[in-house]
């Protein structure tokens, strides 16, 4: 029961996914719960704009149908994804190709068409003098274990073949990754991280990803034509910094579902929590500014109480509210939006850049695989360009569309430019994927700063989080809906 001097069990500080998934896991087990967030809007940094009829993402991050968190949190059951093709489509030297369909869905189907592959691929192959190439063996391995440490060399001091050292000096202009033979090798690889354990991904040893994935012998063609795209698509990083245990975590959501976007732009995910809450749970336009573990200080209404506090906003608020927090460093993103009268034939496809040509990392006609984000007849195309942007944002865009979906663009009407400088939190090793979400007992905190920076991470952190606060309040979860907190907020003075 609810003791008279609380106004609520547990106060969460924002209203972001972590926050508001966390606020689920709580009022289904009981738990009177208030959500308060500083914005006149729920969702943090997963927000839409509305332009003439268009539905704009401000960062657009990707998700992925296998995320387990999208199907475990109370709220988001009717929760609308919509697919992309399955797998991406690269360009490479002009021209587009299908890459990492294979896995997709059904990965036993596609591994066994991918060794058929294999078995009638040429033997060909003199390597050069003194190299050993990696052939099958390491196109079948999951780009996760290890060569052996007695791996061949060459001549005396030279690199053995997927060393540091061999994706910066890799040759431009290889043929693209877009044979049979290929296709073959990575779905062949993609079933095979698919199914491992996530136990045993995390138990590797860390590196910045593109060390790691050259040290396990992965070719430098595969590394720059294939996963430098799509890891920079789903991790906003195109350097391969990122931990290799995160970069793991990546690829295997990738081989095990399909890159998706929420119906009706990134807002709906938090709008559908918000929505589903008990009224009167979240409260915007309300700004914290301290807290402890029993009760919070507001701008606006003074001091509520509460038997547990949950922070849950991004990691630079939650650093102001409890100086000593970690502060990661960010990676900007900048999503531009343009619609055309008619669209690029690239279909429901994910655009890839694997040439690196020019400012965009990748770009999709989301209105393709989104009809609820453009009105009719108006195509909507939203590209992402990662990193600090050009001068000539507009310009340059403009010109690497214009070769990616091989069209004009001089006619594109530019609908808007969202430029967030924090807007996904670095994840550069070492990286603890499950830091801790009780800094002592009843206070906590979550968010994807705290697990992995992704839609998933956030997700996990808030189950986490929630889970410590119902063991330290000695609840149980009696799995039904609570009412909303019995004691109103005080009003504003």
């Amino acid at each position: 029961m609810l003791e008279p001097a609380y106004q609520a069990d547990v106060v969460i500080v924002g209203a972001g996914i972590a926050g508001l998934s966390a606020a689920h896991r709580l009022t289904s087990a009981g738990v009177t719960t208030a959500v308060l967030e500083a914005a006149p809007w729920v969702g943090g940094r997963m927000s839409t704009e509305k332009v003439d009829g268009f539905r704009l993402d401000r960062i657009g991050q990707l998700l992925s149908t296998a995320y387990p968190d999208l199907r475990l949190t109370p709220g988001l059951d009717a929760l609308v994804l919509r697919p992309f093709a399955p797998g991406v489509l690269l360009h490479s030297d002009g021209r587009h190709h299908r890459a990492g369909a294979l896995a997709h869905p059904g990965g036993a189907r596609g591994a066994l068409h991918a060794v058929r592959a294999l078995a009638s691929a040429p033997r060909s192959s003199v390597a050069p003098k003194g190299r050993v190439l990696p052939r099958q063996a390491a196109a079948s391995r999951d780009w996760g274990d290890p060569e052996p440490a007695a791996a061949p060399r060459g001549r005396a001091g030279s690199r053995p073949v997927g060393a540091p050292g061999a994706v910066r000096n890799a040759p431009r202009g290889t043929s693209p990754l877009g044979t049979a033979v290929d296709q073959a090798r990575l779905g062949t690889a993609l079933t095979r991280i698919g199914g491992l354990p996530v136990e045993r991904l995390l138990g590797r040893p860390e590196l910045p990803a593109g060390q790691a994935l050259a040290e396990r012998g992965v070719p430098a063609r595969t590394i720059d034509g294939f996963l430098r795209p799509l890891l920079a698509a789903l991790l906003c990083d195109p350097e391969l910094t990122t931990s290799s245990r995160c970069a793991d975590l990546a690829l295997r959501a990738f081989a095990r579902g399909r890159l998706c976007v929420p119906e009706g732009g990134a807002e709906a995910l938090p709008e559908l929590l918000a929505r589903t809450l008990p009224a009167g749970t979240v409260r915007t336009g309300v700004r914290v500014t301290s807290l402890s573990t029993t009760s919070v200080t507001t701008a606006e209404h003074g001091e509520i109480r509460c038997r547990a506090v949950l922070l849950a906003t991004d990691a630079r608020a939650a650093a102001e509210l409890l100086p000593g927090l970690r502060v990661p460093d960010f990676h900007p993103v900048t999503v531009v939006h343009h619609t055309a009268d008619e669209p690029p034939a690239t279909g429901a496809s994910l655009l890839l850049d694997a040439d690196r040509g020019g400012p965009v990392a990748y770009t999709a006609v989301v209105s393709r695989v989104d009809p609820s984000r453009a009105p009719a007849g108006r195509p909507l195309v939203s590209s992402t360009v990662l990193g600090p942007p050009p001068a000539d944002l507009d310009t340059a865009v403009r010109m690497h569309l214009a070769r990616l979906y091989r069209t004009s663009t001089r006619r594109w009407e530019t609908v808007a430019v969202h430029h967030t400088p924090e807007a996904v939190p670095a994840m550069r090793p070492p990286h603890d994927l499950r830091r801790s979400v009780r800094l002592l007992a009843g206070l906590y905190v979550c968010g994807d700063h705290r697990d992995t920076s992704t839609v998933q991470g956030a997700l996990h952190s808030a189950h986490r989080a929630t889970a410590a606060i119902l063991t330290d309040l000695g609840t149980t979860g009696s799995l039904h809906r609570a009412d909303p907190p019995s004691t109103s907020l005080p009003r504003a003075a």
